[in-house]
């Protein structure tokens, strides 16, 4: 424990240099108040504890065990007939709460400070933060289609603007650079828009072309690691995300739920090979290449599951199955 609280407070000072420097910079240049800048500082805190927390367990595991057998206390314990499975086995105990820890934070406190975090920054800038906007927007009733590259609305306005915009409605194409919504009159207005209809050349109609539709426009979605965990499966419950955002979704959510599972895995992987490492070198060698590869998977798997690549859910287990195969190696060897 005295080992594993070392690498809390070793990880955690690595992760929040960054956001410390930033901080000090942003308070030099912009003179707000100390209490806002504070308060930015503390909202990154909870994301990077869920990270500490986890790349704490193999450095005071590896660690604590290359004590050990330098101590030669290992092979004391083995010479009175303990097995070596014996001794890692408890190890997932601690670990299992540290994970309870950090699955309540992952679905509470680190999206809520995520959300919060541009806004802080925007307040210390003394600028509004810019509307909520999304993008790729689609709708297609029957017989009809709408698009739009872009929608930017502000929180609780019945107008949006417009950007990028195709309309089909039967065998008539619309397109326009610009346009706006009106929620309310239920209308899309399209500037200087191009027309095409079978048999006839492409025109272009100068001014405003009012065009009916009929979906309700809504406040774009948060990112996922924006959302807590109620509102993420109500959102994928909604049916309402387009494909890519769906897949984030269910990405996040099924990563708040593996992740906190890692600090076991950890510990099982940590443990058995903190059994065949003879000294401290050895050690922090381990547990640098433990941290990287982890790292690797953890950090490339959001966005092929996000490509469709891989099925989110699959995907946000990935790292945890790959240190889970390396486990089930290193127990046989131990056997």
């Amino acid at each position: 424990m005295r080992w594993y609280l070392t690498g809390v407070v070793l990880f955690m000072s690595l992760l929040m240099t960054n956001a410390l420097s930033t901080t000090v910079d942003k308070l030099l240049t912009y003179h707000p108040p100390f209490g806002k800048a504070l308060t930015a500082f503390l909202l990154i805190l909870p994301d990077s504890l869920n990270k500490t927390l986890v790349m704490a367990v193999p450095f005071a595991i590896l660690l604590t065990f290359s004590r050990m057998q330098s101590d030669n206390e290992l092979k004391a314990i083995f010479a009175s007939g303990v097995r070596p499975l014996s001794l890692v086995w408890p190890l997932t105990l601690p670990f299992a709460l540290v994970g309870v820890l950090a699955y309540f934070n992952a679905g509470t406190f680190v999206p809520a400070g995520l959300a919060n975090w541009d806004r802080a920054w925007f307040n210390i800038y003394d600028q509004a933060p810019p509307p909520p906007r999304q993008e790729k927007y689609t709708y297609a009733p029957p017989g009809a289609l709408y698009y739009a590259g872009r929608v930017v609305n502000n929180e609780g306005s019945q107008v949006a603007q417009l950007k990028g915009v195709m309309v089909q409605r039967g065998d008539e194409t619309i397109t326009a650079s610009f346009g706006t919504w009106d929620s309310q009159q239920k209308t899309w207005t399209l500037m200087d828009a191009w027309i095409i209809q079978p048999g006839k050349n492409p025109f272009q109609q100068l001014g405003k072309l009012v065009v009916p539709q009929n979906d309700t426009l809504r406040s774009p979605p948060l990112e996922a690691k924006q959302v807590s965990n109620a509102a993420l499966r109500a959102a994928l419950d909604n049916n309402t995300l387009g494909r890519k955002l769906r897949r984030d979704y269910t990405f996040q959510l099924a990563a708040r739920v593996a992740d906190p599972v890692t600090p076991v895995i950890f510990a099982l992987a940590a443990g058995l090979l903190g059994l065949l490492i003879r000294n401290r070198a050895a050690a922090f060698a381990a547990v640098l290449v433990f941290i990287v590869c982890f790292y690797v998977l953890w950090s490339t798997m959001p966005g092929l599951a996000g490509a469709g690549a891989i099925d989110p859910v699959l995907a946000a287990w990935v790292p945890n199955l790959a240190f889970l195969l390396l486990t089930g190696v290193l127990a046989w060897r131990l056997r």
